[in-house]
C-alpha cells in the first residue's frame, strides 16, 4: 500500500508571513472535479500561483481549505 504524501497545512486567516505553496509534488488533475489530487487547486489557480500576490495566494488557500473540508481531508 502506498503512503499518501502529507498535505501542506496553512491557515490563511491565522498564519502570518510568506504564503507557502500547497504543492506536494503529486500533480494529477482529477477529471471529474477538475482539481489537482495533490494540492486541491484548479489548473487556473496553479497557473496563476507564481505571479499571484500574497493576498491572492491567501484567497486560494481559503478555497483549498474549504475543498479539503468537503473532501474529508481536514
Amino acid at each position: 500500500m502506498d503512503a499518501k504524501p502529507a498535505l501542506i497545512r496553512f491557515d490563511p486567516f491565522a498564519d502570518t508571513g510568506a504564503v507557502p505553496s500547497p504543492c506536494i509534488s503529486v500533480c494529477r488533475m482529477h477529471a471529474q472535479s477538475g482539481l489537482c489530487e495533490g494540492c486541491q487547486r484548479t489548473i487556473d489557480e496553479i497557473v496563476q500561483w507564481g505571479t499571484a500576490s500574497e493576498s491572492a495566494k491567501r484567497s486560494i488557500w481559503v478555497e483549498i481549505h474549504q475543498r479539503r473540508i468537503r473532501a474529508g481531508l481536514e
